[in-house]
């Protein structure tokens, strides 16, 4: 019996250790008016911190919880690169890691994001690693990070680590951000461009039609088909969107569940032109910094290759990677494995092989990383330049023809009068 009462204590303990939000409101020493929000175990922890702080508690409750399921958006990337510069910050400046996990905890706006590091403070306080605490999260924290964290650990250097860490997803992230600002531009424009379309065929063709019926003469073939178009959309614009929807619906379903179709697509859009050479460039950027990332941290090679080739976005390279891995794992150079993939540059190949022979190979890599980065700025801004003319043709064929084709019949009304 002993024993099992032994063996249940624990259990009240591990429930005093949850901490509960609570928000309070109280006066300082000068009586200024005072508010905020804090994690505490219980009500009176929280007051007699306050008290400790110069502030006299007068409401202190627990936080309501939002009345449909779970508060705060999803845990963005961008938020874990911003937190990674934070507490590569705070340990670089001798800030206790415990203590450093609570005070960014506090200072997040996102509650999700307030509550994932508010757990790893606890599993760091409990006496686990922070790469074992993050492991908790490994849709924030991917492979890659906890590897890095792991290796940071083990040679004692971790606030070196995480500042390079942060240094990675900053950079990482600003090249997805230049790429999807790239190409979300012409893609708002082009479907501003179709929603004006379907509305001038909805409303303001018919219009006209109206008007053309009191000609009693025969309309030209454009304007014709501008007005089969608008009956056309008028009759069936439920089942155009149902279909589209369904369309959409059913290739990202598609596309999550078939490798192949997967596959596919990113090799399609490799080849693309200059949206392809953007990702080529990305993806080399992307393997460059990594690898050069992990084999600075002293993860051996064919063990940090098995990180790499994720980190690139894109299926093709990945494939690349795993192959260049085993080619490396039975002994291969890493710039012959490359060179036997045929998907890196002859420039990527050659400063590898040179990185290799001179015992340099992260710092070589860094340099292919910064400069591929700074291709990918200048064919983002090259590929803004090209497709402003193009989207501008695109808005003048669709609504400019569209006004023409609507005007064609009042002019051949105005010549025959004339």
């Amino acid at each position: 019996m002993a024993t099992v009462a032994a063996r249940k204590a624990p259990a009240p303990q591990a429930r005093t250790n949850e901490l509960v939000q609570f928000t309070w409101e109280g006066t300082d020493k000068r009586g200024v008016k005072m508010k905020g929000e804090t994690a505490s175990k219980n009500a009176n922890l929280l007051r007699a911190e306050l008290r400790k702080q110069g502030i006299n508690p007068t409401v202190v409750k627990p936080k309501g919880k939002p009345l449909f399921g779970a508060s705060g958006s999803a845990i963005t990337a961008q938020e874990i690169a911003v937190f990674s510069r934070q507490i590569a910050t705070m340990l670089q400046a001798g800030v206790p890691m415990v203590q450093s996990f609570e005070i960014l905890a506090s200072g997040q706006k996102n509650p999700r994001m307030r509550d994932m590091l508010t757990d790893i403070r606890d599993s760091i306080a409990g006496g686990s690693s922070l790469s074992e605490a993050m492991a908790r999260h490994p849709v924030q924290f991917d492979l890659l990070y906890r590897n890095l964290t792991r290796a940071g650990e083990s040679a004692g250097v971790l606030d070196i680590v995480l500042d390079t860490v942060a240094t990675y997803k900053e950079r990482t992230e600003a090249i997805k951000g230049k790429i999807k600002k790239a190409l979300f531009y012409p893609a708002a424009v082009i479907a501003v461009a179709i929603i004006v379309s379907a509305i001038l065929l909805l409303y303001v063709v018919p219009q006209f039609e109206d008007v053309f019926k009191g000609f009693g003469a025969d309309l030209p073939a454009f304007t014709q088909m501008i007005v089969n178009a608008s009956r056309f959309l008028q009759a069936w614009w439920w089942a155009i969107l149902l279909t589209i929807a369904g369309g959409v619906v059913g290739f990202m379903f598609a596309y999550k569940r078939s490798p192949s179709l997967e596959r596919n697509v990113d090799r399609l859009m490799l080849k693309l032109p200059v949206v392809g050479q953007i990702l080529h460039q990305s993806a080399i950027a992307r393997f460059a910094r990594t690898l050069a990332l992990t084999f600075k941290a002293g993860v051996p090679l064919v063990e940090a290759l098995d990180t790499v080739g994720g980190a690139t976005g894109s299926i093709v390279y990945n494939d690349a990677v795993n192959r260049i891995r085993e080619d490396v794992a039975v002994g291969y150079q890493l710039n012959v494995a490359m060179k036997q993939v045929n998907l890196f540059p002859h420039m990527v190949v050659q400063m590898t092989a040179i990185g290799e022979e001179a015992g340099a190979l992260d710092t070589m890599l860094l340099k292919v990383a910064e400069f591929y980065e700074q291709e990918v700025n200048n064919s983002v801004d090259a590929l803004a330049s090209l497709i402003e003319p193009f989207i501008m043709v695109i808005i003048g064929v669709l609504v400019g023809g569209m006004v023409i084709g609507m005007y064609l019949p009042i002019f051949k009304l105005a010549a025959t009068i004339g």
